[in-house]
């Protein structure tokens, strides 16, 4: 994740929310550098149980080590034995290895937690901190009921997307049909972004974004070859030259597709909780995709519209992060200073839509260019927070 070098000067940073529970598996080699006045002990999972060794239980910022004895791979979270709020978290410990969590331990029953593929799930002997010293920040675990509330309404934002994308795609190709062109460049942009606003980067509509949306990089056949289908397909033929006739076949196609997908959606839904899981994996996903293709103008196929996809993508964003709102509130510490930098970032975008319509990438100045990239590299770094605090898990 970017930015996690800088994340081992401060101590301090360990408390910051989510940060502190991701940092655990990434800042291991910095571990040494944290430890506090509390020494390092040895906490070992076995085949007979998860986390024993804690012998001399203390407040303060210290480093423990995990010993995997097992012979498989284990994730490890150091967990209030009350409410299963996670403090740290070790991602796969190897079988036979040792790896640090830096922890920042507060007066309270603490607790591992221990699960993997050939071990189970289970939670060792609860350890107890006296004094009334405060710690590091913990994340609540999500109930069953707040999963299925923001399911449901991820679902429904998706559904009446493709409805109004259904709608779109039949006018354009009404008009392409038509052969008013001029028209049809209009809608499509206008249906592209409702598409984009979906939030289906990365795979969310399966083989479906890709006859949507894909574009024609890996295809043998390059912009000819017949699986280059969808919007990418449209537009390159609106901003190139192609008449209404070359382009009422793709454009029907399109129809057919919005359709079909309008029709699977329902079944495509994931279950609580990997619905969740894969929402907020998505969150951070749609803005670090539009760095990728669109503020590189990668797949700018002749409109110079790749702005307005990015915009799109922050309007994916907020949808996403409002859904998740009730969840991220008392979970994520960094929130506000995502919402700054979500609004920085859209405020450059915006400046890209002037009264001649989206400036093209390729004309955008280099100070805008560095400011962009700073605010979308910023951003996306703050989303990358999110993921890590819904992993999906089999519900009780």
């Amino acid at each position: 994740m970017p930015g996690l070098a800088a994340r081992c000067i401060s101590a301090p940073l360990l408390k910051l929310g989510a940060i502190g529970i991701i940092a655990v598996g990434a800042l291991a080699g910095c571990a040494e550098a944290r430890v506090g006045a509390a020494a390092q002990q040895v906490i070992t999972i076995s085949a007979a149980a998860c986390g024993r060794g804690w012998r001399q239980p203390a407040a303060g910022l210290q480093t423990l080590q995990i010993r995997n004895t097992t012979d498989g791979a284990v994730e490890v979270t150091l967990i209030d034995a009350d409410n299963g709020a996670a403090y740290a978290k070790l991602e796969g410990v190897g079988p036979g290895t040792t790896r640090a969590m830096p922890v920042d331990v507060g007066s309270g029953v603490y607790a591992f937690e221990c699960d993997g593929n050939n071990y189970g799930n289970r939670v060792g002997p609860t350890v107890r901190v006296p004094g009334h010293v405060m710690g590091g920040f913990a994340v609540l675990p999500v109930s069953v009921s707040e999963m299925i509330t923001v399911t449901r309404q991820e679902a429904a934002y998706v559904g009446g997307g493709l409805a109004t994308l259904a709608q779109e795609t039949a006018a354009l190709a009404a008009e392409i049909r038509a052969g008013d062109l001029p028209a049809a460049r209009v809608t499509w942009l206008t249906g592209h972004l409702t598409f984009e606003r979906l939030g289906s980067a990365y795979g969310m509509f399966g083989d479906y974004d890709d006859e949507i949306n894909g574009t024609p990089f890996g295809l043998a056949g390059g912009m000819s070859d017949p699986d280059f289908t969808g919007f990418y397909r449209l537009e390159n033929g609106l901003w190139h030259g192609q008449s209404a006739a070359e382009l009422a076949g793709p454009a029907d196609q399109l129809v057919v597709d919005v359709r079909a997908l309008q029709t699977a959606w329902p079944g495509m839904q994931l279950q609580p909780p990997f619905a969740l899981s894969d929402l907020a994996l998505r969150t951070h996903e749609i803005l670090e995709n539009a760095m990728q293709f669109q503020l590189s103008g990668q797949d700018n196929f002749g409109s110079g519209t790749t702005m307005a996809t990015v915009a799109a993508g922050i309007d994916a964003t907020r949808e996403q992060l409002r859904i998740l709102q009730p969840l991220l509130v008392g979970r994520y510490q960094n929130l506000p200073a995502l919402y700054s930098w979500l609004d920085r970032l859209q405020s450059l975008v915006d400046a890209a839509d002037t009264s001649h319509g989206w400036t093209p990438v390729t004309e955008l100045t280099s100070a805008q260019r560095e400011d962009l990239d700073s605010a979308a590299g910023q951003t996306v770094e703050l989303l990358a927070d999110i993921p890590p605090l819904f992993e999906a898990k089999p519900m009780p």
